[in-house]
């Protein structure tokens, strides 16, 4: 009898680190290359009820399950100071792995179909305001309690 057991990847964090106390999601995947599905991400949940639920869920499926905190950032420049931080984060790792002999092609003007690009519908908005966001995580708040 062949027992199929998921894997569950979470952050390594000392107990008194601040991402401890926001609140966490957790992407579910495919483990394998075989398989091409689209993810599936739940939350948010606090940190431990977050690892129980990924941990059930993977115990007898051949899943990969990923908890991370959720940053409710509220201003454009904290989210490019930290997609800045995993960038720099993403480079030195590469760096430090010497086996790694990727070459990536830019391949940003083309189509999977070859065929001419979309224009954009959207027209680019202004960013809310932290205040907007701040409202907006409240409405969020009450929509997940039931709350009117």
């Amino acid at each position: 009898m062949m027992v199929r057991v998921g894997a569950l990847v979470t952050l390594d964090l000392p107990a008194d680190a601040p991402a401890m106390s926001m609140p966490w999601i957790i992407t579910f995947g495919p483990l394998s290359d075989d398989e091409d599905w689209e993810p599936v991400v739940v939350g948010p949940y606090e940190r431990p009820h977050a690892l129980a639920l990924a941990e059930e869920v993977v115990a007898d499926e051949d899943l990969m399950a990923v908890v991370e905190p959720l940053l409710p950032h509220t201003s454009v420049d904290d989210i490019r100071a930290d997609i800045a931080a995993a960038i720099a984060l993403g480079g030195a790792e590469q760096d430090a792995d010497e086996d790694t002999d990727l070459d990536y092609e830019d391949d940003e003007d083309e189509d999977d179909d070859g065929g001419p690009e979309e224009e954009d519908a959207h027209e680019p908005h202004e960013p809310p305001t932290p205040e907007e966001i701040r409202a907006g995580f409240a409405r969020i708040a009450a929509r997940l309690t039931g709350a009117p």
